[in-house]
């Protein structure tokens, strides 16, 4: 399973804005973007000038990072996205938010999408009492997400919703004693508070 290997507040850093990668320490003054806001590497703190594509493309590696995905299958939810009803860069966000790693870190149940990523691949989780151990996996309205009863992320799990650092959206229920999740409909445009403008992304694959 491919995924991003090296430092990721190096991605926080470019972005110029806290993307919430490593969970409780994007909280503390230890967040890179505390320490060095400014891109990383040697030209860093020089000025260059952005021009229109640097934007849109900036957007759309902050989407990736923030979902934690990469370019073939980004691409892959975009051009699934263009064939569905609806504004497309709208549908998705919503097919992004709909991922089973990002509804486990919604609900309260992981410090950050790394974290929930990892714990669903490791087969701590059901859906609809079937343990699912894909991150991609789109779950559907209705559908039940619950820790696992022998998974030994119980604690961490507890821990992790007694924090509460970020409410639960209201396209999702969460259930604290029984550690699960409930999907009660799909997200709508105005529940994805993530700070990326969805329509440049249309822009720069349109191209």
């Amino acid at each position: 399973m491919a995924r991003y290997r090296a430092a990721v507040c190096r991605q926080c850093r470019r972005e110029g804005i806290k993307l919430f990668l490593k969970g409780a320490r994007c909280f503390t003054e230890k967040c890179a973007i505390e320490r060095r806001n400014y891109p990383p590497g040697q030209h860093g703190l020089s000025r260059t000038k952005v021009t229109p594509y640097g934007v849109q493309l900036r957007e759309k590696q902050k989407a990736k990072n923030i979902y934690g995905v990469l370019e073939s299958q980004f691409r892959r939810y975009f051009e699934r996205a263009e064939r569905e009803r609806g504004i497309t860069g709208e549908n998705l966000l919503k097919l992004l938010e709909r991922r089973l790693d990002n509804v486990v870190f919604r609900l309260g149940m992981a410090a950050s999408r790394r974290e929930s990523r990892q714990m669903v691949a490791h087969g701590h989780f059901q859906v609809n009492g079937r343990k699912v151990s894909v991150p991609s996996y789109i779950v559907k309205v209705g559908e039940v997400v619950q820790l696992r009863p022998s998974s030994k992320m119980a604690e961490r799990a507890a821990d992790n919703l007694a924090a509460g650092r970020a409410a639960v959206p209201p396209w999702l229920e969460v259930d604290v004693n029984d550690k699960k999740g409930t999907v009660r409909g799909l997200p709508m445009r105005e529940d994805i508070q993530i700070p990326v403008q969805e329509q440049l992304i249309v822009e720069l694959f349109s191209k």
